[in-house]
């Protein structure tokens, strides 16, 4: 049983670590964003220290990735998360414009239907989360 939890920190920290490394961003870059130190990050990428769940989630946001898919990888949930909808995620992300948004939804349903699958679209196109700013 130790060795199975041993080995979940350090397949965490190595994926913390490769989620960093992807973004070419240092470990002195990461504790900026984060707040926390980069000797404990360090620690997290090798294995040695077990964070908190705070940690993961400022961990989370630093690498802008979810802080459930880490919380998966630490063992504090379940691998059984609840599917999201493509279409939902595009619509919500506050970051992307209307006309990005719509843009994106296009490009995703073809490549749904060049998939061989029914498109996900709605009837009538892009929908609107009803707050007057599209989704």
């Amino acid at each position: 049983m130790r060795d199975e939890l041993e080995a979940r920190w350090a397949d965490l920290g190595d994926f913390i670590r490769a989620q960093r490394e992807l973004t070419r961003m240092s470990v002195r870059r990461l504790a900026e964003l984060t707040g926390v130190s980069n000797p404990y990050l360090s620690q997290i990428e090798r294995g040695l220290r077990k964070p908190s769940a705070d940690v993961l989630q400022q961990i989370a946001k630093g690498l802008n990735i979810t802080a459930e898919a880490l919380y998966v990888r630490a063992g504090i949930l379940g691998e059984e998360l609840p599917a999201l909808d493509t279409r939902q995620v595009i619509g919500a992300d506050p970051h992307l414009t209307q006309e990005q948004r719509a843009s994106l939804l296009a490009v995703y349903d073809s490549f749904v239907l060049a998939n061989g699958a029914r498109s996900a679209a709605p009837a009538g196109g892009v929908e609107s989360n009803g707050t007057g700013g599209g989704w």
